[in-house]
């Protein structure tokens, strides 16, 4: 009985912070503010019905504050979704970096910066998986042997015959052309490109010959977003 008092009047101090519009002062709507109020309600008589023998003061006051500080976790959580969220795709990105964030839309693929500080992007080639370095100063995508060869391109039949310059200083490269690349929702065929020699690129580039493709293409401080 005397946690369903206790609840009673919880609810009745709440139902008076609705009526004070005091949701709309934490970022809830009105709505919102009082289904959440409802929620804490119910487990307060949830947890109330569980106890079948009486308790002491400091037992019900070590309740007490669980609850209420529960209900302040909820609200805080609520209050900041966006900036967790953000933090939330920061963390996972750092964990698996190149990780796509497709919009709901699906006509925008985001990507966050990595800890080295370049853009990776994961996505696919000719259905083989590939991680790329955003590089908008390489005029082709530029794919290393390994990467040619998980992507299906027959090593064997290239011919290093084009001058290109890398990170590592001028190296050769053999011209071949792509079925699909895939990053995220965005698709494109027939891409023009190059595998670098053995030994002369780390990563593979996701060059200009992809990027022109695009509608449109955003870097910011720690974002990528490739637009379809």
């Amino acid at each position: 009985m005397l946690f369903i008092g206790m609840a009673l009047i919880v609810a009745v101090a709440l139902a008076f912070l609705i009526s004070a519009d005091v949701g709309s002062l934490i970022g809830l709507q009105q709505d919102q503010f009082g289904q959440l109020v409802v929620m804490v309600a119910v487990l307060v008589l949830v947890a109330g019905g569980s106890f079948g023998r009486r308790i002491r003061f400091n037992e019900m006051l070590s309740g007490a504050i669980l609850w209420v500080g529960i209900f302040a976790l909820a609200i805080f959580g609520y209050s900041f979704r966006t900036e967790l969220e953000q933090y939330g795709s920061r963390f996972l990105s750092e964990l698996n970096p190149g990780s796509a964030y497709v919009s709901e839309a699906g006509d925008t693929v985001r990507f966050r910066r990595s800890m080295g500080g370049s853009f990776i992007v994961a996505g696919e080639v000719n259905g083989g998986d590939v991680r790329f370095i955003f590089d908008t100063g390489a005029t082709s995508v530029v794919l290393t042997v390994d990467d040619a060869k998980r992507a299906g391109v027959n090593i064997e039949q290239l011919r290093y015959n084009v001058p290109v310059q890398t990170a590592n200083g001028e190296a050769r490269a053999a011209f071949t052309r792509l079925e699909t690349i895939k990053v995220g929702n965005i698709e494109r065929r027939n891409i023009d490109a190059f595998v670098a020699e053995r030994g002369r690129l780390e990563t593979s580039l996701l060059g200009m010959t992809f990027l022109e493709t695009l509608t449109s293409y955003t870097v910011t401080k720690d974002a990528l977003e490739l637009r379809d």
